[in-house]
């Protein structure tokens, strides 16, 4: 058995293909031409108008909606719980009833405060019809009048007792947490009286107390729902500027429209934090705050400096000189009205079109004016002197253009990018259809 191995001849034109295909390759990956991207700037001419505006200075910022009331409320009596009337989840109107105790031992306490008081009066009434003057005689009636004031306190508490065996809430909002059922037993802080009798705010679960102070937990948590605040950080710099009373207006896009609000406390004390100074500050939303929920992330522009009536021009139409001083090119006369370029020229000031007559009548005369600066507000400033409402000034501005066009296509001549050609010089493929080079194929 031969083994037949290819021809020199074949082996040199594969490889000489092999070559052409890998240098075609190389060169639309490596070596075209990119597509130029160049950019230029051309300027155009403007006009404007001084104007009256207004003018706002303010400080931005972010706070989070917080609900101003939160109040947890328990009973101010002992007792047992007889009614629940609420629940979690339930809202409720400022003095509506939450809860109540039973008024057994309340009203014997105030029997007995009562029955004290009637005690003291007596007695007191008794020295002073035996009242000589002598010196025992007025001290036995200090001594009483003393007593009535005790029994008099004793009996107001126990009064005050039977007012707080109802509950209700001290604002509107939504009940979040309800501490107690009916049958538990609430006590709170207790004190001796003349009576014997004990008042004070409760907690759940717990027993009356003779002579000792106790403090319980809140039976319900009411959380509001009509005012509302928000707790934003401002910077050194910028927490100069405010006040209280400052104007604040808010957004959220979790909320439709605008919140408005007003500044309510600035914080004294600074907090550092990554090496920046802040200073707290509390804002008080206005309104009824319907739509609002507590969480609700804000933006927030306090508003420290509003100004109507304010002369203003483009910032981009004043020329900072290095002497100090601020020009603005005032025109004086004008053979056009619509304020753009005119004289038939190109936003680049190129003139395209028009005999030398129209340019003559289409000019815009101009005279440099000085002027004085005041605050600036976005893109336009303050002018205090130099114009007048109404006065155009003319300026010119930059434009920035790219040209993306380029020849970094081949086209259907076979022409390469850049305007060379494919090997051959007429701009066509090589033609091997009669043999490879270096022999026949």
């Amino acid at each position: 058995m031969r083994l037949h191995l290819p021809r020199p001849r074949v082996l040199v034109a594969a490889g000489a293909v092999l070559v052409l295909a890998v240098a075609a390759v190389l060169w639309f990956a490596v070596m075209r031409p990119a597509q130029a991207a160049t950019t230029s700037a051309t300027s155009q001419m403007l006009t404007a108008q001084a104007t009256l505006t207004t003018f706002e200075q303010s400080v931005t910022t972010s706070g989070t909606l917080t609900p101003a009331a939160n109040e947890t409320i328990s009973f101010a009596a002992a007792g047992t719980v007889q009614t629940v009337d609420v629940a979690e989840g339930d809202t409720v109107t400022a003095g509506q009833t939450l809860a109540t105790i039973d008024t057994l031992q309340l009203d014997a306490t105030r029997t007995e405060a009562l029955y004290d008081l009637e005690v003291a009066k007596a007695a007191l009434e008794e020295a002073q019809d035996a009242d000589d003057d002598s010196d025992s005689a007025n001290a036995l009636v200090e001594s009483r009048t003393a007593a009535l004031a005790v029994a008099q306190s004793a009996y107001d508490d126990a009064e005050a007792a039977m007012a707080d065996a109802t509950l209700v809430a001290p604002v509107a909002g939504l009940v979040t947490s309800v501490g107690v059922a009916v049958g538990d037993a609430v006590s709170g802080s207790s004190s001796a009286s003349a009576g014997g009798g004990t008042t004070g705010a409760t907690g759940a679960g717990g027993s009356t107390g003779s002579s000792t102070t106790t403090t319980a937990s809140g039976a319900f948590t009411i959380v509001g729902t009509d005012a509302w605040t928000v707790s934003v950080s401002v910077g050194e710099s910028d927490v100069a500027n405010l006040a209280v009373g400052n104007q604040v207006e808010m957004t959220s896009d979790d909320v439709s429209g605008t919140i408005f609000g007003v500044v309510t406390e600035i914080g004294k004390l600074p907090s550092s934090s990554s090496g920046s100074v802040t200073y707290p500050v509390t804002i008080e939303v206005t309104g009824d705050g319907e739509g609002l929920y507590d969480g609700v992330a804000v933006d927030v522009s306090i508003i420290y400096s509003r100004r109507t009536d304010v002369l203003a021009i483009p910032s981009a139409a004043v020329t900072q000189n290095a002497d100090g001083t601020a020009t603005v090119e005032l025109v004086t006369s004008s053979g056009t009205s619509d304020g753009a370029a005119s004289d038939g020229a190109t936003p680049g000031g190129d003139s395209t079109a028009g005999s030398a007559d129209a340019d003559s009548a289409n000019a815009v005369e101009t005279m440099t004016t000085t002027v004085e600066l005041g605050e600036t507000s976005g893109s336009t400033v303050e002018i205090t002197s130099g114009l007048s409402e109404g006065d155009t000034v003319q300026y010119t501005v930059a434009i920035a253009s790219q040209d993306t066009s380029g020849t970094g296509t081949q086209d259907q001549q076979g022409q390469l990018p850049g305007g060379g050609e494919l090997p051959g010089g007429d701009g066509q493929m090589p033609d091997f259809s009669g043999g490879f080079p270096g022999g026949q194929g």
